[in-house]
Order: C-alpha cells, then sequence, then structure tokens
C-alpha cells in the first residue's frame, strides 16, 4: 500500500502519472471484487444439495478462502522480479548511469535527460536516519500536514464502513441476508465501475477537482442516508444511496487521495513521508472500523452519518483551502511549488 503507488508515480511521465497510480486502485478493487465472487463460490460449494452451513463446513469454508490467495501473492511475487528500479531511487543511491537507461526504456532519449538532469537538481544524498529529521523541519510542515489531513480523511470519509459493515447497514435498511450477499456484489462491481471513471478523468480534470467532487458529494449522500434512517425509510432507496456513495468514493477519493500522496511529497524525504502518510490512512482506518459499531449503537444509523457528513464538510473545505493541483506537472515543479526553503 505504501511503495506501490509511490513506485508508479516515479516511473510515470508526469501528463500520464494519474492515470498509472489509479491502476493501483483499480487492482485493489479488482482484487476485493474477485474476493467476493471466489468467498460466494465456495459458500456456495459448501451448501450445495442442501446442505446446511455447519461448524466443520465453516471451518473448511474458511480454509479454502485463505487458500485461494496463495495465486495472487504467489503471481505477485515472480513478477515483481521483472519490473525495474525507481530511477529516482538510484540517483539517490548515486547511480545515474543507470537512472539513465530506464529513464530511456519509458520515454527515449530526450526525456530521459531532462529527467536525468530535473532529479539531480533535487536529490542529495542523505543517511536513512536523517530523512524523517528532515520531515520535521519547518519547511516541510504544510505539506507534511497536507499529507497526513487527507489520508485521514480518505478513511474518515465513512465509506469503507460500507464495505467492513456491509451486512450490519443493509441489514438496517430491511434486507435479510440473501439480499445483502447479493447487494455486497452490486457494491463490488460499482466499485470496479466508477474507478475506471477516475482513471478516464484524473488526468483531465485534475487531482483537486475529483477531490472536492468526493468530498462533497459523499457528504450530501450521508446527509440524505442519515434522513432515511431517522425516518426508518429502507429498501431501495437506501441501496441506491449506498451505490452512489461508493460510486462518488470510487470516481474521487479511493484513488486519487494515493495519488496526491505520491506526487506532493519532495524526492529526497519521498519515501519517509510515503511510509508516514500510509500510517495515518491505515489508523484512521483502525479508528473508522473500531468505532462504527459504537456509534451505530449510540447513535443509530442515522447519527452515525450524520457525523460522516460533518467530517466530509471539514474535508471539503480543507481541500478547497490547502490542496493545489497537479495534474501535468512534473515530481520536482510541485516540491518547488509546496516546499519553501
Amino acid at each position: 500500500s505504501n511503495i506501490s503507488p509511490m513506485y508508479i508515480a516515479e516511473i510515470s511521465p508526469a501528463d500520464m502519472r494519474g492515470r498509472f497510480v489509479s491502476l493501483n486502485q483499480l487492482t485493489i478493487v479488482l482484487g476485493i471484487l474477485a474476493a467476493q465472487i471466489t468467498n460466494w463460490l465456495i459458500g456456495d460449494h459448501f451448501t450445495a444439495f442442501g446442505e446446511a452451513l455447519n461448524e466443520h463446513s465453516i471451518e473448511w469454508g474458511w480454509r479454502w478462502m485463505f487458500w485461494a490467495e496463495t495465486v495472487p501473492a504467489a503471481l505477485f511475487f515472480l513478477l515483481a522480479f521483472f519490473i525495474p528500479e525507481s530511477p529516482r531511487w538510484l540517483i539517490a543511491k548515486q547511480k545515474p548511469e543507470r537512472a539513465l537507461v530506464i529513464f530511456k526504456r519509458i520515454g527515449g532519449d530526450a526525456y530521459a535527460e531532462a529527467e536525468l538532469q530535473s532529479v539531480q537538481t533535487t536529490i542529495k544524498k542523505e543517511p536513512t536516519r536523517e530523512l524523517f529529521k528532515r520531515l520535521l523541519q519547518k519547511k516541510m510542515r504544510n505539506v507534511l500536514i497536507i499529507g497526513m489531513v487527507l489520508a485521514a480523511f480518505q478513511q474518515w470519509c465513512g465509506t469503507n464502513v460500507i464495505f467492513n459493515y456491509a451486512q450490519e447497514i443493509f441489514s438496517a435498511a430491511g434486507y435479510n441476508i440473501s439480499d445483502t450477499l447479493f447487494n455486497i456484489v452490486v457494491t463490488g462491481i460499482t466499485n470496479v465501475v466508477f474507478t475506471f471513471v477516475a482513471i478516464y478523468t484524473i488526468d483531465r480534470i485534475g487531482r483537486r477537482v475529483l477531490m472536492l467532487i468526493g468530498a462533497g458529494g459523499l457528504g450530501m449522500i450521508y446527509l440524505i442516508m442519515g434522513i432515511c434512517f431517522f425516518f426508518e425509510l429502507s429498501g431501495l432507496p437506501l441501496l441506491i444511496l449506498v451505490v452512489l456513495a461508493i460510486a462518488c468514493y470510487a470516481m474521487s477519493l479511493g484513488p486519487v487521495t494515493w495519488v496526491v500522496l505520491s506526487e506532493i511529497f519532495p524526492n529526497m524525504v519521498r519515501g519517509a513521508a510515503m511510509a508516514v502518510g500510509t500510517f495515518v490512512l491505515w489508523a484512521a482506518c483502525f479508528v473508522l472500523t473500531y468505532t462504527f459499531p459504537l456509534l451505530n449503537a449510540g447513535l443509530g444509523a442515522a447519527g452515525t452519518f450524520w457525523i460522516y457528513t460533518v467530517i466530509c464538510l471539514g474535508g471539503f473545505f480543507f481541500i478547497l483551502a490547502k490542496l493545489p493541483e497537479t495534474k501535468g506537472r512534473s515530481l520536482e515543479e510541485i516540491e518547488k511549488d509546496l516546499i519553501k526553503e
């Protein structure tokens, strides 16, 4: 989750970087959908011919679900041997000749010479232990705060609770178990389809605009969802709102946050800064996942989604005030704009 978007950003030409980094999110949502379908097929196998699920079949069903994960994991491990090293990392390690070869593979001779010169002006050789010290410098404060807030907001906007607690949400909306399983597949398909929308639009209309659309759109959807739960409206209206929320997230905050995080940090500290951003993102994910059952029990579904509405509103104004547009700009140009000596 840390290295993949950072690596893709470092090897991608500026005008295509958003689409390429978004492919990382696309593979994630495709993996989620594949897992949903695989688990459904495994579960269907153990309930075939009217066999009721019992403790033994559930135990073996879970084993097969975990074993199924070894296939993509093994493929990833083997294919990783065939990808080149990041040219920006090679330059940081004083290996410009190897970096130049990779830049030539990416964009040709002229592109390689220009990129090599640009990167060399922003990268200095420095011990790894010094990188985290550099993050604490005053000039880094602005970009680090932007990265940490956006990372936390991607989770606290609330959409991931729909995936993690789909059964509780759909049960509150009046659906039975069979319908809930079908609805989960619907949300997975929606997630995949609208990630393609993000890939198509991110280098056309920009990261900032998509982030604003995501924050504002989710805020409105959660407000309406809260009203529906408050007045005990159930069934199709809630399913439509859930699908709209996932669509909005999949075309904006889901993939675009990873793109922005991979772009905004300076070359010299990108690895360390991405590590901090990724830690904040998954820490926020833990908080979101842990607090949803507590909020749902204490405030009900309506109050819980109204809290997410307020968070989305705060995220909207933070993005509006703090996040610059990065589309079509090299990583070195972005660094000069965000880091003031």
